[in-house]
């Protein structure tokens, strides 16, 4: 009986949700959705920085006390889905081409890649793989488009590794640290993981700003 309701609660799952994903597949869960977010195009959508802040919270044991990740596992599971993903889209870029993403119709993905374009032209290789790992679907994007432009392996592989565990283990330890100094941190948990989700929007809604700027200074030079 047992099983067959933990099996239930896993495939209600809701994939938008980081409670929703951390209670039905704990730490295994956090390494296989950023594996997908930064590795596979279709997981664009994934919540990457609220369900690593949220596991950093679940680690102090002090919010939800249904659900207890441990520390150590958690952040070698977030790490390894992290840098994984990213080696591995960079590889499907490498392979296929820009095929895939002009496949499909997503708009939001489509505006991502022109963004990752534009953070590869305006800092260079090394600086915009690390900036795109804080930028939704960019961090998505940047990394097949890295294999596409044929970025070099050993400087993808580098500064990737670099940007990713400054992200997941940044994210996450920043978690722990406001759940275990923050008594009852359960109560506030909704609005600290909707400013984690605007906090992570901002470099993208600056980025796009500055592009609406860039084309209208070009609209009035004509």
């Amino acid at each position: 009986m047992t099983t067959s309701m933990h099996l239930a609660s896993q495939l209600a799952v809701n994939v938008l949700d980081a409670r929703s994903l951390l209670t039905a597949f704990g730490v295994v869960g956090v390494g296989v959705v950023l594996f997908a977010e930064t590795g596979l195009l279709i997981g664009f959508f994934l919540p990457g920085d609220s369900l690593l802040f949220t596991a950093g919270l679940l680690a102090t044991g002090s919010a939800y006390g249904t659900v207890h990740l441990s520390l150590a596992p958690l952040l070698i599971a977030a790490s390894v889905g992290a840098l994984a993903g990213a080696q591995c889209g960079y590889l499907i870029g490498r392979r296929a081409g820009g095929s895939l993403l002009a496949r499909s119709r997503s708009r939001r993905l489509h505006d991502g890649a022109k963004r990752a374009e534009e953070l590869l032209e305006r800092y260079g290789f090394a600086k915009a793989i690390v900036l795109a790992r804080f930028i939704p679907v960019v961090r998505t994007v940047l990394n097949p488009l890295a294999g596409v432009l044929e970025v070099p392996v050993r400087t993808f592989t580098l500064w990737q590794v670099v940007g990713g565990l400054v992200w997941s283990v940044g994210v996450t330890l920043a978690g722990y640290a406001l759940g275990s100094s923050i008594p009852n941190v359960d109560r506030y948990l909704l609005p600290l993981v909707a400013l984690i989700v605007v906090v992570s929007l901002i470099p993208l809604l600056a980025e796009v700003l500055r592009g609406r700027r860039k084309a209208r200074a070009k609209g009035e030079a004509r």
